[in-house]
């Protein structure tokens, strides 16, 4: 056994661990709501709206009238408790396991990685290096982690990324929330601040008939700001913690992390062994931009079956599973972990991140319910209703916020652009609002819906990796959340000002 295995081996803990109360407050709550949307399936007027072929919404007939009607129908109140189980023969359903095994990967993996020591090497070789320089990383990692959401459209693939951030954080003097920062909330911010993003951009482009990729420029304007906010307000957090650790409100659960990763060790830092390994697996890593950028061109290929396009959407999840865990497996053989301790080793590691499907699973029943309770397309309805009349820079704001309340039910940006678009396409045509804006306003919402609620699968596995609380995540993010927003109803209302195109 290498020297690297047996000092790794010697902490107390390795690979990831959920916090067993964040896990089971989380619980609660996601189960509190999936009860609270079973009522308001019993209270709320059930209806929909005609859809095409396609399963799009059709929101005005020939006469321009709404299409819009009451349902003589109510599902069962027993469904809501069935729901975490049916949700499993609906269109989710191959979403949902594939994030399920992404995850349980994504833990065996980094056990190997753990105990190997090469997460080891890579935090000591980053603090290292970094140490005389250590403000010069943070904008460096936000700018990368942005652009990657923002260009390719990578969200889920972050929670790869969280632990080793956050333990880079931790050696640098910092908290958890810091390596929060660099990686989740970078990569969220990205998607709000999208320039390419297949998943939102590109989509309701299509949808609104624009040209694809057309206002790049504006949307540059807006990544810039976006970053420039963040990154700013990270550096002040960081800077404030370093002065005062007791400050920070993950100070006690930080203790934990701290003592498992430990501090730089430059005997670590040199071993060609670790380096050889993690040269592999950060090149199996370095694949999946390519997988990535691989899937985002064949989805611009108008010949390819939609059938084809939508199994292409998931390459960057799936490349990210499969060549997270090779690399972490070869990774964990060259440091010297082999033959029966490489898999006994990788399947406790999955054993111990199995816990977060239950989370998961009763995040998609909600929408489950909804849908099939058929009080979406009434909420619609009303929310069409209630824009109409407004200004074009109110209505246009409005928008962003109602694409902002419904993440907190449907998660999928995908799911919600063909849920909404349909119904504010004419609508913002009749009061003047640019297609462009539009296209804006649901990037920028959507985004900063995936980390904001305690139904975001996403937001709760990566903090859970690292011991926060939903609280303690809400009680650093919110101010940041008023500047981010501020700064994106200023630019929505400066793009209705000039006709943004």
């Amino acid at each position: 056994m290498s020297q690297n295995e047996t000092t790794a081996q010697s902490q107390k803990e390795v690979g990831l661990h959920l916090n067993k109360k964040t896990v089971l407050f989380i619980f609660a709550v996601i189960l509190g709501i999936l009860l609270l949307v079973g009522v308001l399936t019993q209270v709320v007027p059930r209806g929909e709206y005609m859809r095409d072929a396609d399963g799009t919404i059709i929101a005005l007939d020939e006469s321009g009238n709404s299409t819009y009607r009451q349902l003589d129908f109510r599902l069962p109140f027993w469904k809501t408790f069935t729901a975490p189980f049916e949700v499993f023969t609906s269109s989710d359903a191959l979403t949902g396991v594939a994030i399920i095994l992404f995850i349980i990967l994504i833990g065996g993996t980094f056990l190997i990685l753990d105990k190997s020591g090469v997460l080891k090497f890579i935090m000591s070789s980053v603090v290292l290096r970094f140490s005389k320089r250590k403000y010069l990383l943070v904008p460096v990692v936000i700018l990368i982690m942005m652009t990657l959401s923002s260009v390719v459209g990578i969200l889920e693939e972050s929670i790869t990324i969280v632990p080793l951030c956050v333990a880079i954080a931790l050696a640098l003097g910092w908290d958890s929330l810091v390596g929060l920062s660099i990686s989740l909330i970078a990569i969220a911010f990205g998607y709000s601040a999208a320039t390419f993003n297949p998943f939102n951009v590109v989509l309701v482009q299509s949808m609104a008939g624009l040209p694809i990729f057309s206002g790049l420029g504006f949307r540059l304007l807006v990544f810039l700001g976006v970053y420039a906010i963040l990154t700013a307000f990270v550096i002040l957090y960081a800077m404030r913690i370093e002065r005062n650790p007791e400050r920070s409100v993950t100070f006690e659960t930080d203790k934990a992390l701290r003592e498992k990763y430990g501090d730089p060790d430059v005997s670590v830092a040199a071993d060609p062994l670790l380096k050889k390994a993690t040269r592999v697996f950060v090149g199996c890593i370095s694949c999946v931009i390519l997988l990535a950028a691989a899937g985002f061109v064949l989805q611009r290929i108008p010949s390819i079956p939609e059938g084809v396009r939508e199994i292409v959407s998931y390459l960057p999840m799936a490349g990210m599973a499969i060549l997270f865990t090779v690399g972490g497996l070869c990774a964990g053989r060259i440091a010297g972990i082999r033959g029966k301790k490489l898999l006994s080793g990788f399947l406790e590691g999955a054993k111990s991140i199995v816990p977060i499907a239950p989370l998961i699973i009763f995040v998609m029943a909600i929408t489950f319910l909804m849908r099939e309770g058929k009080i979406i397309d009434t909420l619609l309805y009303h929310i069409y209703n209630g824009i109409d009349g407004f200004g074009p820079t109110a209505s246009l704001l409005l928008l962003s916020l109602v694409v902002l309340v419904l993440e907190f039910f449907i998660g999928s940006g995908t799911a919600k652009a063909f849920l909404i678009m349909p119904l504010v396409l004419p609508l913002a045509d009749m009061v003047h609002v640019t297609r462009q804006a539009v296209v804006l306003g649901f990037s920028v919402a959507d985004g900063f819906g995936n980390i904001l609620y305690p139904t975001s699968g996403v937001m709760l596995i990566a903090i859970g990796l690292v011991n926060v609380s939903y609280g303690k995540f809400m009680r650093y993010t919110w101010k940041l959340f008023l500047l981010e927003f501020a700064f994106c109803a200023l630019m929505l209302t400066l793009a209705v000002k000039i006709g943004y195109v």
